[in-house]
């Protein structure tokens, strides 16, 4: 019989995080996978490993690309999970940032992998991201759910029980075998307007975003994504305006949201926000 595995507890400063999202079922409006290459690029991440995709995909389901390169040389781009290293500006803290297309098999093979890169780097708590179309309004905060299968994590970071029952994705699968393999995991869910289901998303992306500086206590640059989340919203209010019924559709939608929302307490979210708020302060002045 095998040691059983440490159980998780909430993620200390020093140690790494690995965040983690992927293409395809788990990535309504493509907003999870958005937020990782967000992160990449304002962290300054760089690639440190490419998983074999021969083993997980079915090519005939995620066909490579041929491009030409300035040359004239073709070359086929494979479709694959890549794994991306940073180190937090702020905190020093690294993070390992894993993004890819959700595999065609293998998916037990395909998260122990992942889970070997995440020993390698000191990893203790697996963050996954995902997005998922919903009856919600495009005009209201877009809705996000925290789970967690760590009782103790789920008091430190303020998050909810996973108690989901029905089809799961390769998002759930990581986040279990995360947990089974030591690690303290959480999932990170947006609620994307099903009525623009397509990509991309960026109000959902900033959610998720807000979400991830949250859990990490480190602040993260924005850059264009608030403009951009309000040009996305201007166009779709554009666009509902333009047929009636959408309108009214979006006008029941926003009181079904108002009024589930009307008797719980706003304090956690002010103060949440007071804090990102504080975070940002202080990281525009040290920088």
């Amino acid at each position: 019989m095998s040691d059983p595995q440490p159980a998780p507890s909430a993620p200390r400063p020093g140690r790494a995080v690995l965040l983690a999202a992927f293409e395809g079922w788990n990535d309504a409006g493509g907003a999870a996978t958005a937020a990782i290459e967000h992160l990449q690029e304002v962290w300054g991440a760089v690639e440190v490993a490419r998983l074999d995709p021969e083993e997980y995909h079915d090519f005939q389901v995620n066909r490579p690309q041929v491009t030409l390169g300035e040359d004239g040389r073709r070359t086929i781009e494979w479709p694959t999970t890549t794994v991306w290293t940073a180190t937090l500006p702020t905190s020093g803290r690294t993070v390992l940032l894993v993004r890819g297309i959700e595999p065609s098999m293998r998916w037990r093979s395909y998260c122990r992998e992942l889970l070997r890169h995440a020993d390698e780097h000191d990893v203790e708590t697996v963050v996954t991201l995902g997005a998922l179309l919903a009856d919600v309004p495009h005009t209201r905060p877009i809705p996000l759910t925290a789970t967690s299968e760590s009782v103790g994590l789920q008091a430190v970071l303020d998050v909810e029980p996973t108690a989901y029952e029905g089809p799961t994705g390769i998002v759930g699968v990581l986040q279990h075998a995360a947990a089974e393999h030591g690690c303290a995991s959480v999932s990170l869910w947006a609620a994307v307007p099903h009525y623009v289901g397509q990509p991309p998303s960026p109000k959902a992306t900033l959610a998720i975003l807000s979400r991830v500086e949250d859990l990490l206590s480190e602040p993260v640059p924005l850059g264009d994504l608030p403009e951009d989340a309000v040009a996305w919203q201007t166009g779709v209010d554009e666009l509902a305006a333009e047929d009636p019924e959408i309108a009214e559709y979006v006008r029941q939608l926003e009181e079904a949201k108002d009024t589930a929302e009307l008797p719980e307490a706003s304090g956690e979210a002010i103060a949440r926000e007071f804090e990102r708020y504080l975070r940002r302060r202080d990281d525009g002045r040290n920088g």
